[in-house]
């Protein structure tokens, strides 16, 4: 089953005090930015890629929501990754790539859902750009994560900073038999399993 994921975009105005606290969790992806003064600027030497630190970077990875259930239509996690412009930057750019490991997987493995794998731009002279992505229709039992990308463009269009982070897992766990309704038949050589007892399991 092939997942899917939604994003959208909307501009901030730009605050003179802190930024407003974040009202909750959207069903629907979201990106952010915020506009500062002077961040497109770029150095006379002109753009020059720069390998930072984790640490000298401020990016951030996120596992928002987890959701599990049942139904595999309603199983879905939401990443958000969120960088800050640093001097030189004309734009800002972020990848979010979905992980899966199954049962017998040793590692996490990349795996294809609608609208992820695919950079997501900010607009130019922003401070601040958040990018929100809910994958859904999850498989069970696996285990889900993000890889975040992110990027500092410079005035020539140039990358001048790489960075990437992962999120925290969201783990899907297995399901158990859904019970056959009442009055409803069971195919034929397919034992009913009740409530109460795994079938095929010996009676007291």
């Amino acid at each position: 089953m092939e997942h899917t994921a939604s994003d959208s975009a909307h501009k901030r105005p730009r605050r003179a005090a802190r930024l407003p606290a974040r009202a909750g969790i959207a069903a629907a992806a979201a990106a952010a930015c915020l506009l500062a003064p002077g961040a497109g600027s770029a150095g006379a030497q002109g753009d020059a890629l720069v390998q930072t630190p984790p640490a000298a970077t401020s990016v951030t990875a996120t596992l928002e929501q987890c959701l599990t259930s049942a139904l595999q239509s309603e199983r879905s996690a939401t990443f958000t990754g969120e960088m800050t412009a640093i001097a030189g930057t004309a734009k800002m750019s972020m990848r979010i790539d979905l992980e899966e490991r199954g049962p017998e997987d040793v590692e996490f493995h990349t795996v294809g859902a609608e609208g992820v794998g695919a950079w997501r731009s900010s607009e130019s002279k922003v401070k601040i750009y958040k990018y929100v992505r809910q994958v859904t229709n999850l498989s069970s039992p696996a285990a889900y994560r993000a890889l975040v990308r992110f990027r500092w463009i410079g005035a020539k269009g140039r990358v001048i900073r790489r960075a990437e982070r992962l999120t925290t897992g969201c783990v899907q766990p297995a399901t158990a038999p859904q019970p056959t309704p009442p009055g409803a038949t069971t195919p034929a050589g397919v034992p009913p399993v009740s409530s109460g007892a795994a079938a095929g399991a010996p009676s007291a």
